[in-house]
This record gives C-alpha cells, structure tokens and sequence, in this order.
C-alpha cells in the first residue's frame, strides 16, 4: 500500500492508490497506437453513434471553451469543433502518447489554431477557476484514482453556468442481457487486443474497470455530491453506455 495507506481498484486487483496511475499510464502508452482502431472493432463502430449522441445533447455553441478530459486522440474535441467552428477545444490527457497520436491526425492540422493539447492529471487541473463553459470526458472516468476529486476539478475549472457531460460505460438494466455482454466481454475483447494491438492484457483491464464503475444511479449522486445539479443521465444501447449530465449553477 501506499504511504497513507489507501488501496483501490486496478480491474479486478486491489492496488495502492499511487500505483494505479502508474498502471493506467502504462495501459494507454501501450495501446495509444491502435487505440482508435480497437475502438471501432470492439464497438463494431457503435461508439461513433455515441460520441454523437453526446454532441447532439451538449448541442455546441461557437465562442465556448471545451476541456476534453481524457481526450486522447482528439475524437470529442474534434466533433466539437465540427458543429461549432468558433469554439476552442483543450485535449487535456495524463498519456502524452495518447496526445501524440490525436496530434498526427488529418482533422488537427486543420483545426490547429482553435485546439490546444495538454498532458496531466484530471485530479489536479492545471488551469485557472472559471475557465471553461463546457467539460467532457469520455470513457476515462473510471480509470481516475478518486472519481469524486475529478469531479470537483471540473466543478472548479467551469464557469458560472457551465456545463459538465460524461460518456461513460454503465450497466444493463437487465440480469439476462448483462450476462450476455459480459460474456461477450471477457472472452472477446481481450483476444481482439491481443491480435489487434498485441495487448491482452491491457484490455483485460479495460473490460474488468467498466464492471467496477458504479451504475447510472449512483455516479449521477457522485456527480450531484460533487456540486452540479439538474443532473440528468441518458442510456445509450440499452445502458451499455450512459451519458451524464451536470450544471454548475
């Protein structure tokens, strides 16, 4: 354990606190490069018919400031722009690979002057209070240590009025169907990164951390704990996915 004694989750293993983000840096270093294409394959493309569920709820606006938390290589911020093309968009991640890889892509070249690509920690912000009208963060948080400090950072770094929206995976509603998809899971996902990206292991991981993420009900009082209200969530795919919603009011 570390030196205040603290343990949590790493999937399935019970780690020190200041050791998980050591391992999930090292799960995104290794899979940075095919990462978008493990995406398409795993989801058979249905995570690009959420990511745009979630613009269609965000709804941007040209002239906001969007954090993209875990951001990766860019997917979000990229959509972002897209429907907003006077808006600013920061790619913030704690994997400086992840951020290379966003980098090379055809749509930041071309979106260079209104994007911005910062490496760091989602639980210590490096970025002034009252800076953005719009946080996102898609499938990262649940891999942060302490979710509730991220949550409060974002809290923090919003403006008046600003706007929080999560992607996250959830939990099936139904025993039946959740057995289905964790079947599917367990013995497919890891296989797929073992010939895709000669990982098993890392999205070994990835399967075990979305199992450990708290379901829509109780990650919405997180959200509502941190600060936020009128906080809302949506099922996407019957709740293999949900969408979060908060304001900072």
């Amino acid at each position: 354990m570390n030196e205040n004694g603290k343990t949590t989750h790493f999937g399935f293993q019970d780690v020190a606190e200041d050791q998980k983000a050591r391992m999930v840096h090292g799960v995104f270093t290794n899979v940075a490069s095919k990462y978008d294409v493990m995406n398409d394959v795993m989801s058979v493309g249905i995570h690009r018919v959420w990511k745009d569920a979630m613009m269609d709820w965000l709804a941007p606006r040209d002239g906001q400031r969007l954090l993209d938390v875990a951001g990766g290589t860019g997917d979000i911020a990229f959509r972002f722009l897209k429907r907003a093309p006077g808006a600013h968009a920061t790619v913030f991640d704690m994997t400086q690979s992840m951020l290379d890889e966003g980098e090379k892509r055809a749509e930041a070249e071309a979106m260079a002057d209104k994007l911005d690509w910062v490496c760091g920690d989602a639980m210590a912000l490096p970025f002034d209070d009252n800076s953005f009208d719009v946080y996102t963060i898609s499938f990262g948080i649940r891999n942060v240590v302490r979710i509730n400090e991220a949550l409060a950072e974002a809290y923090r770094v919003l403006k008046p009025g600003g706007r929080l929206v999560v992607l996250e995976f959830s939990q099936l509603p139904n025993d039946g169907m959740q057995k289905l998809y964790d079947l599917y899971s367990f013995n497919v996902i890891p296989r797929m990164g073992q010939v895709i990206a000669g990982d098993r292991d890392s999205y070994q991981y990835l399967v075990e951390s979305i199992r450990k993420f708290p379901d829509q009900e109780t990650f919405a009082g997180m959200i509502a704990d941190a600060g936020f209200e009128q906080v809302k969530y949506r099922n996407l795919s019957m709740g293999i996915a949900a969408l979060h919603s908060g304001w900072k009011l």
